[in-house]
C-alpha cells in the first residue's frame, strides 16, 4: 500500500531540488495570501492553546498552596492534560478525515476556551483537575488538525520552514504565560490567569472564516464518493499494512515528549521552589529561553530542507543534551538564563519539523488522524514526567529543598540518548 503514503514523502525521498538551499525570504514569499491565512490561523490557536497549558506551570505553586497540597500533588493535574489529549487526537481527527479539517477544528477551539475558563472557577482540586482532563482532550485535538490543514495548504517547498514557525507557536504561547504571570499573580492570583486565556483564542474563531476548507481533503473526499471500499476496511488495511511507521512514529513522539516536558513542565517550580527566584526573574528566564526556542524552531524550519528532517533532529537534540548542565547547574542568575536560551534553542529546533515530517509520512487518508494521534500519544506516554520529577526531586533534598533542577536534567538527558538511536538506527520504518 505505498500509493497510501505521502506522495510528499515519496517525492522527498529522492527529489533533489528539495536539497537546494533556498533563501528563506524566497521560501515565505512562495506563499499567497490565502495559504497565509490559513497558516497565520493555526499558528495562533496554536500558540493559544500553548498559553492555556503552560499557564498551569507557572501557577503550579500557588494552585497547590490555595488547595493546601504539595506542588507533586498538582502536578498530577499535568499528568491528567498529557493523558487525554490522545484522545482528544483521535476523536477530533477521526472527524476531520470525515467531515473536513475546518469545522470540527473551529468546534474544538470552543469547547477548549470553555474549558479553559471553567478551571478558573473551580472551587476544590477535583473539580480543578476533571477541568483539566477534559481541557487535555481538547488540546489533544487542536494540534493535528491545525497542522494538517496548515501544511496541507502550503507549498511542499516551504513546509520545513514554516513548519518550524508553526510548532514554535507553543514556545510563544510559553513566553505569553510568563509575561501574564509576571503581570498578573502577585496582585491578581492565579485564577485570573485562567480568565484571561479563556478570551484570546475566541477571536480566532472569526479569522478560521475566512480559511477555505483542504483541497487536499476535497480531493480525498470526492474519491472516497466514487469508490466501492467500506471506509473502516480501508483504515483497518492501512494501519496493518503501515503498522512499522505507526510505531516508529510513536516512539519518536515518545522520546520528544519526554526531552520537551521533562525538561519545561517543571523548570519554573524549580527556578521558585529550589533557587527562590522572584516572579519577575522566573519572567525574564522564560522570555529568553522561548525567544531561543522560536529561533531553533526557525533554524531547523531553514537547515531541514536541504539536510533532511532527521539530520536536523538528531543534531539539535545532540547539542540539548550538551547544554543541560548549564541549564540546572548555576545559581548565577545570567549564567543560568544563557543556559536556559541554549536549551530551549536545541530543544525548539528538534521539534521544528515534526508538523512537516509526521505529515509527509503519513498514510494520506489519515492525515488529519495520524500526525495528531501518534504526536498525542507520545504525550501520553510522557505524560508523567513532571510527576516523576517533582516525586524524586522531593525525595531528594538539597541544602533542605526539593532537587528538581537534578531531576529535571536527568529525565531529560535519558531521551536525549533514545531520541538519537530511534533516528540513528531506524529508516522511517
Amino acid at each position: 500500500m505505498e500509493e497510501s503514503l505521502s506522495k510528499e514523502w515519496q517525492d522527498n525521498k529522492s527529489d533533489p531540488s528539495l536539497s537546494e538551499r533556498e533563501n528563506p525570504l524566497k521560501l515565505l514569499k512562495s506563499i499567497n495570501k490565502t495559504q497565509f491565512i490559513t497558516f497565520f490561523v493555526t499558528y495562533l490557536s496554536w500558540t493559544f492553546v500553548s498559553f492555556d497549558y503552560f499557564i498551569v506551570t507557572f501557577t503550579l505553586p500557588y494552585i497547590a498552596k490555595d488547595f493546601k497540597l504539595k506542588p507533586s500533588d498538582v502536578a498530577v493535574s499535568i499528568t491528567l492534560m498529557l493523558t487525554f489529549r490522545p484522545l482528544g487526537a483521535l476523536i477530533f481527527g477521526l472527524l476531520s478525515d470525515k467531515y473536513g479539517r475546518k469545522y470540527p477544528l473551529m468546534a474544538n477551539i470552543f469547547i477548549f476556551s470553555g474549558l479553559q475558563l471553567a478551571s478558573g472557577f473551580a472551587p476544590n482540586f477535583l473539580t480543578y483537575s476533571i477541568t483539566r482532563a477534559i481541557f487535555g482532550m481538547a488540546m489533544g485535538g487542536e494540534w493535528g488538525l491545525g497542522a494538517a490543514l496548515a501544511m496541507e495548504a502550503l507549498p511542499l517547498e516551504s513546509r520545513g520552514l514554516l513548519s518550524g514557525i508553526l510548532q514554535e507557536g507553543y514556545a510563544l504561547g510559553f513566553l505569553l504565560a510568563a509575561v501574564v504571570y509576571y503581570a498578573v499573580i502577585t496582585n491578581w492570583g492565579w485564577r485570573t490567569t485562567y480568565y484571561i486565556g479563556s478570551f484570546p483564542i475566541l477571536l480566532v474563531l472569526i479569522i478560521y472564516f475566512l480559511v477555505p476548507e483542504s483541497e487536499e481533503w476535497k480531493r480525498l473526499h470526492a474519491e472516497r464518493k466514487t469508490t466501492k471500499i467500506n471506509p473502516r476496511e480501508k483504515t483497518r488495511s492501512i494501519i496493518i499494512n503501515h503498522w512499522k511507521i505507526f510505531l516508529f512514529s510513536i516512539l519518536l513522539m515518545t522520546a520528544l515528549n519526554f526531552i520537551v516536558h521533562g525538561s519545561k513542565d517543571l523548570y519554573p517550580t524549580f527556578l521558585n521552589v529550589q533557587l527562590d527566584f522572584t516572579p519577575g526573574q522566573i519572567t525574564f528566564i522564560t522570555i529568553i529561553a522561548n525567544i531561543g526556542s522560536i529561533i531553533g524552531g526557525f533554524i531547523n524550519g531553514y537547515i531541514c530542507h536541504f539536510l533532511g528532517r532527521k539530520n536536523a533532529m538528531i543534531t539539535f537534540t545532540f547539542l540539548a543534551g550538551c547544554f543541560l548542565p548549564l541549564y540546572v547547574l548555576p545559581r548565577n542568575y545570567i549564567v543560568l538564563t544563557i543556559g536556559a536560551f541554549a536549551v530551549y534553542l536545541c530543544i525548539g529546533g528538534s521539534w521544528g519539523s515534526i508538523p512537516a515530517y509526521l505529515n509527509e509520512i503519513a498514510p494520506v487518508e489519515l492525515r488529519g488522524t495520524f500526525p495528531g494521534l501518534v504526536y498525542q500519544t507520545g504525550t501520553l506516554l510522557a505524560s508523567s514526567s513532571a510527576q516523576i520529577e517533582a516525586f524524586f526531586g522531593e525525595m531528594i533534598k538539597e541544602e533542605g529543598s526539593p532537587d528538581y533542577g537534578l531531576t529535571i536534567a536527568l529525565l531529560t538527558s535519558l531521551f536525549v540518548i533514545v531520541i538519537i538511536i530511534i533516528l540513528k538506527f531506524t529508516n522511517n520504518v
